[in-house]
């Protein structure tokens, strides 16, 4: 068993990002700026943001939080996305998700300039993403399919299983690794909360990417010898062993199923920080297209 590991490797991208800053900043360049909005006191959401701050920092970002009140109308907080659309000196922007009820996240969503969308969830982004166009991708996916390169796992004709169907990860990354591309190329199948006998799915599957929402959800008798495993899901369950008093697992029941798999993401520690640093890297991309046109 081989653990993919994403802290490492979020490391190794975070250390070649900086390198590029020292030399955008040795030249005289502003450097990537990354704006993130947040509306009312979700705890995860503020944790999430800060994490990204923190990452931008690290390797010579500048970074925005703006941080708006849960009532905010949808009209205004469309205005502040319109303003942060043409201000030339900002190069990102994410909206912290989830948002409050009264706002419709879709239209939140496509209100970021396209050229902006370092999550990678406007319409045209992922309308390029289908079309196998250049694009930014949503992080998650992207990290996902970082882990696999870097990990060099064969994906050519292996029956791939998404567990989860959600527009952040579950079908993108079912898109992604139906491409014909050297480490996305498999036969994908997507399943769900509803999809029944889900068990002779994962039997025959030769690589399972879940985000299902549901810990430890995977066992080991749902598994085959030699599957490659790619564990999104984050949850919290109570632990006395934890200061905190919870700890984070999976949606895999991981020390079980890591001795039938070949490949297995440790949940912290293996998507998660491939998340953050993939966003980074859109970032970084969004400035260069700038830049190279000025």
């Amino acid at each position: 068993m081989i653990l993919l590991d994403g802290k490492s490797l979020s490391k190794k991208i975070r250390l070649h990002l900086h390198s590029q800053v020292k030399k955008i900043i040795s030249l005289k360049k502003r450097k990537p700026h990354l704006v993130a909005i947040l509306v009312g006191n979700n705890p995860a959401s503020k944790t999430y943001v800060t994490s990204k701050q923190k990452a931008c920092n690290e390797i010579g970002f500048d970074s925005t939080i703006i941080h708006l009140d849960e009532n905010i109308s949808q009209d205004e907080l469309i205005k502040k996305i319109l303003k942060i659309n043409l201000d030339s000196n900002i190069d990102g922007l994410i909206v912290q998700l989830p948002l409050p009820n009264h706002i419709d996240e879709f239209l939140i969503t496509k209100s970021i300039s396209d050229k902006k969308d370092v999550d990678g969830f406007h319409p045209v982004n992922l309308g390029k993403m289908m079309l196998g166009a250049p694009s930014f991708l949503p992080a998650t996916p992207f990290g996902i399919i970082k882990l696999i390169e870097e990990y060099e796992i064969d994906t050519v004709g292996k029956n791939c299983l998404v567990i989860g169907r959600s527009n952040i990860v579950g079908r993108p990354i079912s898109i992604l690794m139906s491409r014909n591309a050297k480490f996305a190329n498999a036969t994908v199948t997507v399943a769900h909360s509803r999809t029944k006998d889900i068990k002779n799915l994962t039997l025959n599957a030769d690589i399972i990417i879940i985000a299902l929402g549901k810990e430890n959800f995977l066992k080991a008798d749902m598994v085959k010898e030699g599957v490659v495993i790619i564990d999104v899901g984050i949850n919290r369950i109570k632990s006395k062993e934890h200061k905190s008093g919870w700890r984070l697992v999976g949606d895999v029941d991981f020390n079980s199923v890591k001795q039938k798999a070949s490949f297995i993401t440790p949940v912290p520690g293996g998507v998660g920080p491939m998340t953050i640093v993939s966003l980074l890297q859109n970032t970084f991309l969004a400035y260069k297209q700038k830049i190279n046109k000025i």
